[in-house]
C-alpha cells in the first residue's frame, strides 16, 4: 500500500540549494589543502637574524664564569632570536596574503613547541643538581629535535637542519665541557646563518 502524494512530499527533504552545496564543496577543498600543504613561510632573514645573534651572544659569553651571567647572555639571546624569527615569519606570510598560525602554520608551532618546553624544564632541573655542562649539548639537541618534527610539515632545507642541530648537540654531550660556548656558537650561529642563506635563495624571506 503506498502513501497519498502529498504525505510522501511532507516526508521528503528539501533538496540542498545549489549554491549551498558549492559552498560546502569549496570549504571541504580548502580545508584538504590546508590539511596537505608545507609550511614554506619559514624566513630565509629569520633564520640568518637568529644566527647572528648566536654569535654575538658567543663572542660574550666567551670566558664568562659566572654562571647567571652566562645564562643570561644564552637565554636572552634565545628570546630575542625567537622574537625576531616570528617577525620576520609573519611578515612574510602577510606579504603572500596569509596568517602566520593557518593551517600549516598550526601544525608547525605545535611541533616546534613541546621540545622547547622540555628544555626549559630541563635547564631548571639541571641547574638544580648543578649540571650546567649538560646544558650546550641538550640545548642544541632539543631544539634540533623541534625544527626536525616541524620541518615534516616545511621546506626540506628546514628537517635537515634540525638533524644537523642534533648532530652538533650530540658532539657537544661528547666532547670536553668547557667547549659548550664554542658548539653553541657553531650550532645557533653558523648553522643558523648557513641554512638561513639556503631557505632565503631557495624559498624567499
Amino acid at each position: 500500500m503506498s502513501l497519498p502524494a502529498h504525505k510522501l512530499r511532507s516526508t521528503e527533504k528539501p533538496p540542498l540549494a545549489l549554491h549551498d552545496r558549492a559552498m560546502d564543496d569549496l570549504r571541504y577543498i580548502r580545508e584538504t589543502m590546508e590539511r596537505s600543504a608545507s609550511f614554506t613561510h619559514v624566513s630565509g632573514m629569520g633564520v640568518i637574524a637568529m644566527g647572528c645573534i648566536a654569535l654575538g651572544a658567543g663572542v660574550a659569553a666567551w670566558g664568562t664564569t659566572e654562571l647567571w651571567s652566562w645564562l643570561g647572555i644564552w637565554l636572552g639571546a634565545a628570546i630575542v632570536s625567537f622574537a625576531a624569527a616570528i617577525y620576520l615569519m609573519d611578515r612574510k606570510s602577510r606579504s603572500e596574503g596569509m596568517t602566520l598560525l593557518t593551517g600549516p602554520g598550526r601544525k608547525f608551532a605545535w611541533n616546534v613547541v613541546p621540545p622547547l618546553v622540555v628544555g626549559a624544564v630541563l635547564t631548571v632541573g639541571s641547574l638544580r643538581v648543578g649540571a650546567v655542562s649538560l646544558l650546550p649539548g641538550s640545548w642544541l639537541m632539543l631544539y634540533g629535535a623541534a625544527v626536525v618534527a616541524a620541518g615534516s610539515h616545511s621546506v626540506r632545507p628546514v628537517p635537515v637542519m634540525g638533524v644537523s642541530f642534533m648532530a652538533v648537540g650530540i658532539a657537544a654531550l661528547l666532547s670536553p665541557p668547557a667547549w659548550g660556548d664554542a658548539f653553541m656558537a657553531a650550532g645557533f650561529g653558523g648553522l643558523h646563518l648557513l641554512f638561513g642563506l639556503v631557505i632565503w635563495r631557495r624559498h624567499g624571506g
